[in-house]
């Protein structure tokens, strides 16, 4: 994994649960570009000039708060085995958002396994939200994953080219992220 969209784990109950945080910060690119500042089409609630100035609306995309869930419910599932196999996003069974995420939020994402077999396994992902200004999460979004041990699914072949034989799912991010949680 390239880019790390969770910044530690506080919870992890072996095969069974996972809770990890990620801390929203303007010092993430993408905020930057979701949504600038400009001129533009106003919401009709800002009134009949629809060149007005529009002020910045810096916003975590959903597919990277997906990605997150993604990722929590990804070391839930390798850690299960040891990170024995390439454990890979097989199907986004349900995503529900109920609303935006923005710099100086929390994310906390629970995931927990509902099913894990030698082929994969499915989860079923909480996703919750922590204003700057509020002391207590709140259900933000529920988001359920199916995941597929590479190795064993697809006999190390996918589409004619053998996958290397390296865990390449569990690189050197997740090892210090897992490093820095404590978590051997």
């Amino acid at each position: 994994m390239r880019w790390m969209w969770i910044d530690r784990i506080i919870e992890l109950d072996k095969g069974t649960r996972l809770v990890a945080i990620k801390h929203v910060s303007m010092g993430e690119e993408h905020l930057h570009d979701h949504f600038p500042a400009g001129t533009g089409p106003q919401s009709e609630t800002a009134g009949t000039d629809a060149r007005a100035p529009r002020p910045a609306l810096p916003v975590m995309p959903a597919s990277l708060i997906i990605e997150g869930m993604a990722q929590s419910a990804g070391i839930l599932v390798g850690h299960a085995n040891q990170f024995r196999e390439k454990v890979l996003l097989a199907k986004i069974a349900r995503a529900e958002l109920d609303a935006d995420a923005g710099p100086g939020d929390t994310l906390r994402y629970t995931a927990t396994i509902q099913s894990l077999s030698d082929q994969g396994a499915s989860t079923a992902g909480i996703v919750e939200r922590r204003r700057a200004d509020e002391a207590e999460f709140a259900p933000f979004g529920r988001i359920d994953l199916m995941f597929s041990h590479a190795d064993n699914a697809m006999d190390m072949r996918v589409g004619g080219v053998t996958l290397p034989r390296e865990n390449f799912v569990f690189g050197e991010g997740f090892k210090t992220l897992l490093r820095t949680s404590g978590i051997e």
